[in-house]
Parts: structure tokens; C-alpha cells; sequence
């Protein structure tokens, strides 16, 4: 009887031992991970490793998102609609700010947001609240968006701070709005022919760069309210206009396509150009003027006038230049600066002919009249204007009672007597010939001309310069 037991008492330990055995290993186990996973944690100051903690709630949201769109169970490298009918893509545009236009380089810089709206079946979810759902850019990168680009742009970037500025809205039923802030410079043919009294027509335009009328449809999506604009002042123009409009470009290699407009008109602020260029001017058209109130024998200062003027015309023309591009056409700012340099110039031109008809004038005073013997240097300097040194004979001039001069006039007379008396044409120029003659021999009566005509040509010129250019 005691041998049964016993050998009951064996067969019932021999069936308990592996499952004795099994919840050591697990307990061992479990009690092995947990240290690591503390280990894990003070090495890795608090942070757990995915590989060890893989359930990550940030993660299982972006996954659902894309379980929910479907991302993973399509081909978004194709567009919507691929082998059907075009696809319309609307357009919309709010101008941010227009950061600077540059006249040198014949470009302009925008900021603008840039809003694209279509369909995409693919994408569409079932919503019981019909709510859309946003998304940054990380999720744009995994489906299909418009490949719109600049046309003409020479620089243009995205803004990414403080991460890049794109927006994504996804509605139940497939329609999405995609949204970038951009910073473009764009090229805008400017014509210079009226500057500075100028009107500049500038446009940015927007075309798909793949697809081709046949594939994709670009439109404005409200028509003329499709384009908005903050408040914006500008240093030098002042926008008159902000119109979209819509248009085609043809390439002969891959066709037609879509292509939109933003238009907008600059006008000119004339204000700092006056200041800067005009008043200066006009400034030193008159201050040359001041030469004909001088006295024609003060040369040493109607010269330094003269030559101070036109260096001051020359630097205003240089730094006019200089901030303009290299156009092969004459500008208005051109012709008001080289006609007012004309004046300047001329003035110095009037004051060497007064000097050479007052020097013309005093030699032949000279010669008619003679130093009286009792002067000394000094008074003989000052009855001629001339050196005179005592070892020198100042012999008198000859008188005009001499036999010469009575042999001119023997001559002069018989010249007149063979003068017919049937009128020619040379009786017409005798007055003419005259009134030179008297000029030259009276050249003080040129200052007075001047003084008047110089002021009232200068007014008319001014009266048809703005008239035809304003």
C-alpha cells in the first residue's frame, strides 16, 4: 500500500514540474525587460527608444490620417482625373506687400499668399460632421498639388518660419484648398521714354509648368474679386490699378497652356525728383544768369561762375545716370538736364564773346587816342589798360587830320560815288550789317540782351517741358 502512494506521490510531481518550470522562465523574463528598459531610460535621460516603447500617439495620428485619406492606396505621381477631361484648378491671390521695384535691374518684388483650389476623388473620406481636416507641409509631399510657377521670375522662396507656410484643407467630398506664402521678383518691362513723369505697367503671371491646356485648366476662381490687397504705400509710385486677367501661351514644343494674370499700374511720385533733380536745375541755370549783372572787365569772376555752373550741371547729369538703366532711348529727365546744361553753357559762350568784343573794342580806342606825356606808369596803366615802362617812347598816334586817313576818305568817298543807284540786294544787309557792327563796338549791349532773353527762353522751354510730359 505504501508503494502505491509513493508512487502516486511521483507521477503527480512529475506532471507539476514543467509548468512550475514554465512561470519561472516568464517571471524571469518580465523581470529581465523592465531592467532594461530602465537601463534605457537613464542613458537615454528619460527617453525611451521607439524600439522598445512602439506605441507612440503622434505617430498613430499621422498614420491614421493617412489610413483615412488613403494616401498609401494610390498613385498620387499621376493627377486627378488622369485620362479624362482637363482638370480645373481655381486660383486665388491676396498681394501681401510689394517690397521694392528697381529700375536698374527692370524688376519688382512680391509678397503674396497663393491659393489653389480642385478636387481630388482619391482623397475624399466619410465624415459624419462634414468638417475638413488641415495639414502642414509634411503631409503635401506625399500627394499630387498644381506645379503652378512664375512666369519670368528671376528669384522666388517659400517661407519657412518658423516652418514652412503651406496649408492643406481636405473636405469630405474630395475638394482641397492648398495655400504657400511666397516671396517672388519677377521681371517687368519698363519703359523710361517719360521718366521721370512716368506710368509703369508691371504683371506677375502664373502658368502650370507640365500640363498643358489639355490636362489642366487654370481660372480665377471669384473672376475679378480673385485678387486681393492689403493697404500698401510705396516710397516712389503709387498703385492706381490691381486687375487679373486670364490668357494662353503657346510653346511649339508641348503646346498650349493656361496662363493668369496679375496686373497692377505704378505711377511715379514726381515730389522727390524735384528736390532731387528739377529745383537743383533750374537753380543753376539761374545762378548763371548772375554773370550778366557783373562787370564785363571782371573776368577772374563772370569765369569762375561759369566753369562752377556747368561742373555742377555735369555731377547733377552723372548721378541722374547712374541710378537709371542703360536704355538706348533719350528720356524726359535727359532732355529737361542736357537743354538747362545748353543754358549754362551758353552763358559762358556769351561771356567770352562780350570779352573779345570788349578787348576788340578798347585796341581800337587805343589806337585812336594817345597817352598824354605828363602821365606817369600808373596813370598810363590805368588810361589803357597797359604796361608801360619809362625806357620805352610813347610816341603819339598819328592824327586824324593826317594825309592818310584824308586818303581814306578820298577812297571811302569815291567807293560811295560808284555805288549805282538802281537798289540791289546788298542795300537789304546794310542794316544787319549795321547792328553788328554796333554790338561789337558796344559789346556791353550784349549783357543787356541777355538778361532778357536768356530768362524768357528758358520760361518757354519750361512751359512746353511740362505741358507735353505732365
Amino acid at each position: 500500500m505504501r508503494v502505491v502512494l509513493l508512487a502516486l506521490r511521483l507521477m503527480c510531481m512529475a506532471g507539476l514540474w514543467p509548468v512550475t518550470h514554465l512561470n519561472t522562465s516568464h517571471f524571469k523574463r518580465r523581470h529581465k525587460e523592465h531592467h532594461l528598459a530602465d537601463n534605457v531610460k537613464q542613458k537615454h535621460a528619460g527617453r525611451v527608444d521607439p524600439k522598445i516603447k512602439k506605441l507612440d500617439s503622434t505617430k498613430s495620428m499621422l498614420i491614421k490620417s493617412e489610413q483615412l485619406l488613403r494616401i498609401e492606396d494610390h498613385d498620387f505621381a499621376m493627377r486627378p482625373g488622369f485620362g479624362a477631361g482637363a482638370l480645373p484648378v481655381g486660383v486665388d491671390v491676396q498681394v501681401e506687400s510689394i517690397d521694392s521695384i528697381s529700375e536698374v535691374n527692370m524688376d519688382f518684388t512680391m509678397t503674396l499668399y497663393l491659393r489653389h483650389y480642385w478636387q481630388d476623388i482619391r482623397l475624399a473620406f466619410p465624415s459624419s460632421s462634414n468638417k475638413s481636416r488641415t495639414f502642414d507641409a509634411r503631409l503635401v509631399k506625399k500627394i499630387w498639388v498644381p506645379d503652378v510657377f512664375f512666369v519670368h521670375s528671376k528669384r522666388s522662396f517659400i517661407h519657412d518660419t518658423t516652418m514652412e507656410n503651406i496649408m492643406l484643407r481636405v473636405f469630405p467630398d474630395g475638394h482641397i484648398l492648398y495655400s504657400v506664402r511666397i516671396t517672388v521678383t519677377a521681371l517687368c518691362s519698363m519703359d523710361f521714354s517719360s521718366f521721370p513723369l512716368d506710368t509703369q505697367n508691371c504683371s506677375l503671371e502664373l502658368e502650370s509648368y507640365a500640363y498643358n491646356e489639355n490636362d489642366l485648366m487654370l481660372y480665377w476662381k471669384n473672376g475679378n474679386n480673385s485678387l486681393k490687397t492689403d493697404e500698401m504705400v510705396l516710397s516712389q509710385f503709387f498703385i492706381e490699378d490691381f486687375q487679373p486677367s486670364f490668357g494662353v501661351s503657346y510653346y511649339s514644343s508641348t503646346g498650349w497652356y493656361n496662363r493668369l494674370y496679375i496686373n497692377f499700374i505704378l505711377r511715379r511720385h514726381i515730389f522727390f525728383f524735384m528736390l532731387q533733380t528739377y529745383f537743383p536745375t533750374m537753380l543753376m541755370v539761374m545762378l548763371s544768369w548772375v554773370s550778366f549783372w557783373i562787370d564785363r572787365r571782371a573776368v577772374p569772376a563772370r569765369v569762375s561762375l561759369g566753369i562752377t555752373t556747368v561742373l555742377t550741371m555735369s555731377t547733377i547729369i552723372t548721378g541722374v545716370s547712374a541710378s537709371m538703366p542703360q536704355v538706348s532711348y533719350v528720356k524726359a529727365v535727359d532732355i529737361y538736364l542736357w537743354a538747362s546744361f545748353l543754358f549754362v553753357f551758353l552763358s559762358v559762350i556769351e561771356y567770352a564773346a562780350v570779352n573779345y568784343f570788349t578787348t576788340v573794342e578798347e585796341m581800337k580806342k587805343l589806337r585812336r587816342a594817345k597817352v598824354p606825356a605828363s602821365f606817369n606808369n600808373t596813370q598810363a596803366m590805368a588810361f589803357d589798360s597797359c604796361f608801360h615802362d619809362n625806357d620805352i617812347d610813347l610816341s603819339p598816334f598819328p592824327d586824324s587830320s593826317s594825309a592818310p586817313n584824308t586818303e581814306r576818305n578820298t577812297r571811302a568817298r569815291n567807293s560811295t560815288a560808284s555805288i549805282p543807284a538802281e537798289p540791289t540786294g546788298l542795300h537789304c544787309q546794310l542794316p544787319l550789317k549795321h547792328r553788328l557792327s554796333f554790338i561789337m563796338s558796344h559789346s556791353y549791349v550784349i549783357d543787356s540782351y541777355s538778361r532778357v532773353i536768356f530768362p524768357l527762353t528758358y520760361l518757354l522751354f519750361n512751359i512746353i517741358y511740362w505741358s507735353l510730359y505732365s
